[in-house]
């Protein structure tokens, strides 16, 4: 805690060589997956010619880890170093992701997707909490800015650079691309691996003094049994800790209405998120690269909306919220519209709009959780996040393949987009009853950071 609050605020944030690791291993993971994320999605979808429930089932398996592991990974990212759980988490994922290369099939293929998934739970709330340890107060929404930059340009040029490898190389060389870009981000994060946990307990600091202090004279025995003691003590404060995660979030008013408000739109969100390649299967059935196209727009979108955020420092929890979810629903639902033959340049501004409106949603709720969360928190409320986004996300993909099978892909595409934006729209006219407590700070600035952390 001690580093965390000799943190100074820098007139650039670049000018802080941690973060700047922190954001080129970022860099490096988030244009791998989307190379992979490509790749995958090409197989299963076109080439492997998978039915909507086959589709449906990949977000499943890759959700199931966030369920059981999300809690318990983000109290133990706040226990750990966090830079060491993230660099074991990226040689894992880079392991995992050379073995899918000889998997014959989807089924052989979801239980591998699983496994991967199940680093990634561990690293994102790492991440967070690293995020929070070495940005200072008044640098946090343009270090989160800048991340969630990272994210959405990789969607631009991840895709557009997968569908172009796809094209000259194979599904197979993105594959590999990605593994190597993992081994890259763990590399970046090495220097980093000696910065502690934000949390050192009270009894771990007992026994560090203990320690210190005893005589050559103590015998074996007793060494033992201290040493037990210890580990039944650590194991009691880790479930504790998990416990008073919980309790902090019921109690915060804001975090607690920012995470239902998004997790409503999430369960529409989900049942179709999965299902683009199904979609753009019958509005071009020959094109292939159609979907790296859609994804690139998309994240084209977000990259422009982050870079004026950015530039503001500032949004209001209800156009930053209820705003994003009615463009987004209202691109979907036009996705959904679309007939077989619509223009590629249609397409792409549909995309740049849903674009914006995730860029503007996430942007938003992952500042009001870091802002409203203490250092020693954080790791804890996005390991929630991550369970609950989990459990949402094995039921609904699910749901959205059998929409998909009863109705269409088209139909379903318009009523779930017309779902999403009618709670952003909600969320614009009650934002004063919904993020009450956000009226007298409406405005999320960087100078009130320090009062609301």
């Amino acid at each position: 805690m001690k580093e965390k609050k000799e943190l100074q605020s820098t007139p650039s944030i670049w000018r802080n060589g941690r973060f700047r690791r922190m954001f080129a291993a970022h860099t490096a993971a988030s244009f791998g997956d989307w190379f992979d994320a490509i790749a995958i999605q090409v197989l299963v979808a076109y080439r492997w010619e998978a039915d909507p429930m086959m589709i449906a089932l990949i977000p499943v398996v890759m959700a199931l880890p966030g369920l059981l592991l999300g809690s318990i990974a983000g109290t133990l990212a706040d226990r750990v170093h966090k830079a060491r759980l993230m660099i074991v988490c990226d040689a894992a994922i880079a392991l995992l992701t050379l073995v899918i290369l000889a998997v014959p099939g989807p089924v052989w293929l979801l239980p591998l997707l699983g496994l991967r998934a199940a680093a990634g739970v561990f690293q994102m709330p790492s991440q967070q909490g690293l995020t929070r340890t070495v940005v200072a107060s008044d640098d946090l929404f343009r270090a989160t800015s800048l991340n969630g930059l990272v994210n959405q340009a990789s969607k631009v040029a991840g895709p557009l650079l997968g569908a172009m490898t796809l094209t000259v190389l194979s599904p197979q060389a993105c594959i590999i691309l990605n593994a190597l870009l993992r081994l890259c981000s763990g590399l970046l994060l090495w220097p980093l691996r000696g910065i502690g946990p934000a949390l050192v307990s009270a009894d771990q600091q007992a026994v560090a003094a203990g320690q210190q202090g005893k005589s050559a004279a103590h015998t074996a025995p007793k060494a033992d049994e201290a040493k037990m003691r210890e580990e039944h003590v650590r194991a009691s404060r880790f479930f504790n800790q998990w416990r008073e995660g919980w309790a902090f979030l019921w109690r915060s008013r804001m975090l607690l209405h920012t995470l239902i408000f998004g997790l409503f739109g999430l369960i529409a969100i989900l049942m179709i998120d999965y299902q683009f390649p199904t979609l753009l299967r019958v509005l071009a059935p020959s094109n292939e690269s159609l979907l790296g196209w859609l994804v690139s727009a998309i994240g084209a979108g977000a990259v422009g909306c982050m870079l004026v955020l950015n530039r503001l420092n500032r949004i209001s929890a209800g156009w930053g919220l209820g705003g994003g979810y009615v463009l987004v629903g209202g691109a979907i639902a036009a996705l959904g519209w679309a007939q077989p033959g619509t223009g590629l340049p249609v397409l792409l501004m549909i995309g740049a709009v849903l674009g914006v409106g995730n860029g503007l949603y996430i942007i938003t709720q992952n500042y009001i959780l870091q802002a409203k969360t203490p250092a020693d928190m954080v790791g804890r409320v996005f390991g929630i996040q991550s369970t609950v986004i989990g459990a949402i996300m094995v039921v609904s993909p699910l749901a959205g393949g059998v929409l998909i099978r009863i109705a269409g892909a088209g139909t379903a595409f318009v009523w779930i987009g017309m779902t999403v934006g009618v709670l952003g729209l909600a969320g614009l006219l009650l934002q004063s009853v919904i993020w009450r407590e956000s009226l007298a700070d409406s405005s999320l600035t960087t100078e009130q950071n320090a009062d609301l952390a």
